[in-house]
C-alpha cells in the first residue's frame, strides 16, 4: 500500500519536472476518445465544475476509505500524488511503484508522473494533463485526470448487448427504468433532473427502499435527496451530488451524473449475472434437494464458530489504549493488516459459504414444497450478518483511530523536531545580543557617531521585531506538544520557558538603549543646534564688521559738497546701528555660552571647535574693538573734507557768477555784429566805423576775462573739475572771446574789401545795397555763405539760365569754379561780389586786363608762370598760362608769359 501519510505541504520552490502520463492505446473505445478531450474545454461552466468536484469527491473518498482515509479538497489533497497513488491502488488492486518520501516540487511531480504512468499503461491516452499541471492545484488538469480515472476503472467495463461504457451503461438504465411512468432515460443531464429516474433503479433492485407511488414529478428536490439518501443509507452508495445543483442547473453535468449511477451500476450489477441455463440448474437442484431434506452440517457448525470468531474479535477491534511510540502503533497497524490480509479472508469465505449453502437448502425445500429451515435463535443467517456489520464497524473504526494515533504520533515527533531546531536557531540569534545592548558605546561619541548608533539600533529592533514570530511559533509549538499530551513536555516547558525569558530581557534593553540613545541624541542635537546657529549668526556679523572696517578705512574722493555730506549722512546712520550691531554681538556670544553650559551640565566631552564657523568669539571681539576704533578716526576725516568742500564750492560760485554774465555777453555781441554785417545800414564806411567802434568797446572789456582768468585759476588749484551753478567753463569763454574777436575783425576786413572792390570795380553803393540785400535773401540760416543749392536760386532770381537742362548744369558749374576755387561747397558774400563785378560791370576791357597784370608782373612786359600761381587762384592760374604765348621781347627770361597774348585771346585784336 502506498504511504500517504506523507508530509503534504505545499513548496514553492525547487526544480520542476517535464513528465506527463501520456500512454498509448485507444482500448477504451469510442467513447473514451470524445468524451475524454479536456483541452477543448478550456474553461469549466462553473455550475458544472461544482458538481464535478462533489461527485469527484465522493467517489474517490468510496474507494480511499477501503484503505483508510479520505480527501477534502480535490485540487489539493492530490498535489503530491502520494493519495493519488493510493486510490489506483485501491481500484485496480494492483501495486505501484514506491512514492518518494521528500516534500519539494520535483518529488511530488515524480509520484504524480507514476500515477500518470500507470494510468497510461492500462491503455489510457491522457491529453494535455501534465504532471505540473496536477502538482500546481490545476483545477481543471485535476478534474479531468479523476473523470479519466473513473471511465477507464469504472465505466469502460459495463457492458450490455455487445454495447460498452456510456452507451452500455444507458441502455442498462433505459431497460432497468423502462417499466415506470413519468421515466424517459434518454442522456446523462436532464433526464435525471427530477430524480425519478434515480428512485426508479432503487425500487426496480431493492423495492423494500423506496415507496414510488408516492413520488411526484413536480417535487424534484424532495425526489433527489429521498434517492441520494437511501442510496448512502442500504446501498453504501456516497452521496456524489445535490439536489439543489441539479434542479438549479439548466443541464446538469454529464459527467457527474454518470459517475453517480456508475455506482448503482455496480451496486446492482451482480444480481443481474443469472446463467443462461437457470431452469436446468433449478430442476437439478429440485432433484438434489429430494435426496436431501436435512440441513447440511455446515449450517450447525460452521455458524456457531463464526459468530464466536466475531464475538472474539469486535473487543479486539474496539481496543483504543493509545500507545506512546510510533513504533508500537505501527506494530498494531501491521497486527490489523495481518488481520485483514490473513484472518478475516477465510472467515469472508466462511460467511460466503454459510450463505449459500443456506440459500441453496431454502431453494430446495421450497421446490419440494418443505417449509423452510429455521436456525435456533441467535444462529440464523441475520444473526451472523448483523454481527458480521458490527464487526465491519468496528474493523472501520479501529483502522481509523489506528491511522489517526499514528498521525498524531508523526506530528508530536515533527513538532518535537521542529521546536529543537527553531529553538537551536533562536538561540544561536541571540548569543551576545545582551552584552551588545549593555555596552555604553554612547558617552563618548559624537552627533554623527550618535546617529550612525541610532540607525544601527534600529536595525537591530527591525531584526528583533522578525524574530517575534519564531519565538511565538516556539511557544505555540510547545503549546500544541502540552496540548497533544507529548511524553518529553517537561524539557519542551523548560526550555521555552527559558527563551521568552532571554526575550524578555532582550525586549527590555532594546527599549534602555533606545532610551539612552535618543537622550544623548537630544542633548547632541541641542549642542548642534546652538552652533549652527551661532554659525548662521556670527558669519554675517563677521561679514559685516569686516566690511564697516573695510568702509571705515576705505579712501574716499568726493567733488561737491552733496557728496561729502552724503558721506557723513551714511556715516552718521551707520553709527546709529552700532548699538544693535553690540547687542547682536552680545546675543551671538550668549548662544556659545549656552552651548558650552549645556556640555559641562551633561557631562559632554566636546570634540573640538564649533564645526560650522571658523569664527570664534575672540574674533569677533577683536574686530569689535578694531570697528570702535575706527569710527572717531572716520568722524575726523569726513569734518576736514566737509571743510574742504565748503571752500571748493565758495570758488564755484564766484566763478560762475563772472562766467555767467561774461558768457552772456560775448553771446550778444557776436549776434550784434551778425546783424550790423547783414543789415548794411548806411555807407560802407559808416558800417566800418560802426565796427571798428564795437572792436574798441570789446577790447575794453578784456579786464573782466582777465578777473575770470584768475578765478579759474584758483579753481584749478583746488582740483574743481565740475561747477554746477554754470553751463560755462574757461576754455568755452576763451574760445567765445577769440571768435568774437575773429568775427569782428573778419567782418571789418569783409566791409574794407568791398569798398575796395566796389571802387576797383566801379560799383555803385545802390548795386552794392542790391547784391547785400540778394545774398542776404537767400542766406536763410545768416551764416555768411551760400550753399550750392542757395547760389543757384539766387542766380535764377538774377535772371541767370542755370536750370535742370545739360546746358544750364554746366553754366551753373562754370559759375560756381569761379565762385568756390577751393570747392568749400560755400560762396561768401565776398566772391559773390567780385562775380557780380564781373557780370555788370564794363571794366574788364582789355586795357584793363593788361593794366592787372601788370600790376601783377611789377610793372614788366611779361610775367612768369610762378608769379601767377603765386597772386592767383590755382584754377584761374592755369587757365590763364594756358592761354599765355611765350614773351619774345629783348627783357625776356626764361619761362616768361606774354600777358598781351592773353588778352588778345579773350578780347581779340579790335580790343586792342
Amino acid at each position: 500500500m502506498v504511504d500517504y501519510h506523507a508530509a503534504n505541504q505545499s513548496y514553492q520552490y525547487g526544480p520542476s519536472s517535464a513528465g506527463n502520463g501520456a500512454g498509448g492505446g485507444g482500448s477504451m473505445g469510442d467513447y473514451m476518445a470524445q468524451e475524454d478531450d479536456w483541452d477543448r474545454d478550456l474553461l469549466l461552466d462553473p455550475a458544472w465544475e461544482k458538481q464535478q468536484r462533489k461527485t469527484f469527491t465522493a467517489w474517490c473518498n468510496s474507494h480511499l476509505r477501503k484503505a483508510g482515509t479520505q480527501i477534502e479538497n480535490i485540487d489539493e489533497d492530490f498535489r503530491d500524488g502520494l493519495k493519488l497513488m493510493l486510490l489506483l491502488e485501491v481500484i485496480s488492486g494492483e501495486r505501484l511503484p514506491k512514492p518518494e518520501r521528500g516534500k519539494m516540487r520535483v518529488h511530488k511531480i515524480n509520484n504524480v508522473n507514476k500515477a500518470l504512468d500507470f494510468i497510461a499503461s492500462k491503455g489510457v491516452k491522457l491529453v494535455s494533463i501534465g504532471a505540473e499541471e496536477i502538482v500546481d492545484g490545476n483545477a481543471k488538469m485535476t478534474l479531468g485526470m479523476i473523470w479519466t480515472i473513473i471511465l477507464r476503472f469504472a465505466i469502460q467495463d459495463i457492458s450490455v448487448e455487445e454495447t460498452s461504457a456510456k452507451e452500455g451503461l444507458l441502455l442498462w438504465c433505459q431497460r432497468k427504468t423502462a417499466p415506470y411512468k413519468n421515466v424517459n432515460v434518454q442522456n446523462f443531464h436532464i433526464s435525471w433532473k427530477d430524480g425519478l429516474a434515480f428512485n426508479a433503479l432503487i425500487h426496480r433492485h431493492r423495492p423494500e427502499l423506496i415507496e414510488y407511488d408516492k413520488l411526484r414529478k413536480d417535487d424534484p428536490v424532495t425526489n433527489l435527496n429521498n434517492a441520494f439518501e437511501v442510496a448512502e443509507k442500504y446501498l453504501d452508495i456516497p452521496k456524489m451530488l445535490d439536489a439543489e445543483d441539479i434542479v438549479n442547473t439548466a443541464r446538469p453535468d454529464e459527467k457527474a451524473i454518470m459517475t453517480y449511477v456508475s455506482s448503482f451500476y455496480h451496486a446492482f450489477s451482480g444480481a443481474q449475472k443469472v446463467p443462461g441455463r437457470a431452469r436446468q440448474a433449478l430442476l437439478a437442484a429440485t432433484a438434489q434437494c429430494r435426496r436431501c431434506l436435512s440441513p447440511p452440517a455446515t449450517l450447525a457448525s460452521v455458524g456457531p464458530q463464526l459468530l464466536e470468531w466475531i464475538r472474539r474479535t469486535i473487543p479486539w477491534l474496539e481496543d483504543r489504549v493509545p500507545q506512546k511510540t510510533i513504533q508500537e502503533m505501527q506494530q498494531k497497524l501491521e497486527d490489523f493488516r495481518d488481520y485483514r490480509r490473513v484472518h478475516k479472508p477465510p472467515k469472508v469465505q466462511e460467511k460466503c459459504q454459510l450463505e449459500i449453502n443456506f440459500n441453496t437448502l431454502q431453494t430446495k425445500l421450497r421446490l419440494s414444497n418443505r417449509p423452510a429451515f429455521m436456525p435456533s435463535e441467535g444462529k440464523m443467517v441475520s444473526d451472523i450478518n448483523n454481527g458480521w456489520q458490527h464487526l465491519e464497524q468496528a474493523e472501520k473504526g479501529y483502522e481509523e483511530w489506528l491511522l489517526n494515533e499514528i498521525r498524531r504520533l508523526e506530528r508530536l515527533d515533527h513538532l518535537a523536531e521542529k521546536f529543537r531546531q527553531k529553538a537551536s536557531i533562536h538561540e544561536a540569534w541571540t548569543d551576545g545580543k545582551e552584552a551588545m545592548l549593555k555596552h555604553r558605546d554612547y558617552e563618548t561619541a559624537t552627533l554623527s557617531d550618535i546617529k550612525a548608533l541610532i540607525r544601527k539600533h534600529e536595525a537591530f529592533e527591525s531584526d528583533l521585531a522578525a524574530h517575534q514570530d519564531r519565538v511565538e511559533q516556539i511557544a505555540a509549538i510547545a503549546q500544541e506538544l502540552n496540548e497533544l499530551d507529548y511524553y518529553d513536555s517537561h524539557n519542551v516547558n523548560t526550555r521555552c520557558q527559558k527563551i521568552c525569558d532571554q526575550w524578555d530581557a532582550l525586549g527590555s534593553l532594546t527599549h534602555s538603549r533606545r532610551e539612552a540613545l535618543e537622550k544623548t541624541e537630544k542633548q547632541l542635537e541641542a549642542i548642534d543646534q546652538l552652533h549652527l546657529e551661532y554659525a548662521k549668526r556670527a558669519a554675517p556679523f563677521n561679514n559685516w564688521m569686516e566690511s564697516a572696517m573695510e568702509d571705515l578705512q576705505d579712501m574716499f574722493i568726493v567733488h561737491t559738497i552733496e557728496e561729502i555730506e552724503g558721506l557723513i549722512s551714511a556715516h552718521d546712520q551707520f553709527k546709529s546701528t552700532l548699538p544693535d550691531a553690540d547687542r547682536e554681538r552680545e546675543a551671538i556670544l550668549a548662544i556659545h555660552k549656552e552651548a558650552q553650559r549645556i556640555a559641562e551640565s551633561n557631562h559632554i566631552k566636546l570634540s573640538g571647535s564649533n564645526p560650522y564657523t571658523t569664527v570664534t568669539p575672540q574674533i569677533i571681539n577683536s574686530k569689535w574693538e578694531k570697528v570702535q576704533q575706527l569710527v572717531p578716526k572716520r568722524d575726523h576725516a569726513l569734518l576736514e573734507e566737509q571743510s574742504k568742500q565748503q571752500s571748493n564750492e565758495h570758488l564755484r560760485r564766484q566763478f560762475a557768477s563772472q562766467a555767467n554774465v561774461v558768457g552772456p555777453w560775448i553771446q550778444t555781441k557776436m549776434e550784434e555784429i551778425g546783424r550790423i554785417s547783414i543789415e548794411m545800414n548806411g555807407t560802407l564806411e559808416d558800417q566800418l566805423s560802426h565796427l571798428k567802434q564795437y572792436e574798441r568797446s570789446i577790447v575794453d572789456y578784456k579786464p573782466n576775462l582777465d578777473l575770470l582768468e584768475q578765478q579759474h585759476q584758483l579753481i584749478q588749484e583746488a582740483l574743481i573739475f565740475d561747477n554746477k551753478h554754470t553751463n560755462y567753463t574757461m576754455e568755452h569763454i576763451r574760445v567765445g572771446w577769440e571768435q568774437l574777436l575773429t568775427t569782428i575783425a573778419r567782418t571789418i576786413n569783409e566791409v574794407e574789401n568791398q569798398i575796395l572792390t566796389r571802387d576797383a570795380k566801379g560799383i555803385s553803393q545802390e548795386q552794392m545795397q542790391e547784391f547785400r540785400a540778394s545774398f542776404n535773401h537767400f542766406d536763410k540760416d545768416h551764416g555768411g555763405a551760400l550753399g550750392p543749392e542757395e547760389f543757384k536760386a539766387c542766380l535764377i532770381s538774377l535772371g541767370y539760365d542755370v536750370e535742370n537742362d545739360r546746358q544750364g548744369e554746366a553754366e551753373f558749374n562754370r559759375i560756381m569754379s569761379l565762385v568756390d576755387p577751393n570747392h568749400s561747397g560755400l560762396v561768401t558774400f565776398q566772391a559773390f561780389i567780385d562775380f557780380m563785378s564781373r557780370e555788370t560791370t564794363d571794366t574788364d576791357t582789355a586795357d584793363q586786363v593788361i593794366a592787372s597784370f601788370k600790376v601783377l608782373a611789377g610793372d614788366k612786359n611779361f610775367i612768369t608762370a610762378e608769379e601767377l600761381r603765386r597772386e592767383l587762384p590755382p584754377d584761374q592760374a592755369e587757365y590763364c598760362i594756358a592761354r599765355m604765348a611765350p614773351y619774345q621781347g629783348p627783357d625776356a627770361v626764361p619761362g616768361a608769359l606774354d600777358y598781351k597774348s592773353f588778352s588778345t585771346a579773350l578780347y581779340g585784336e579790335s580790343d586792342l
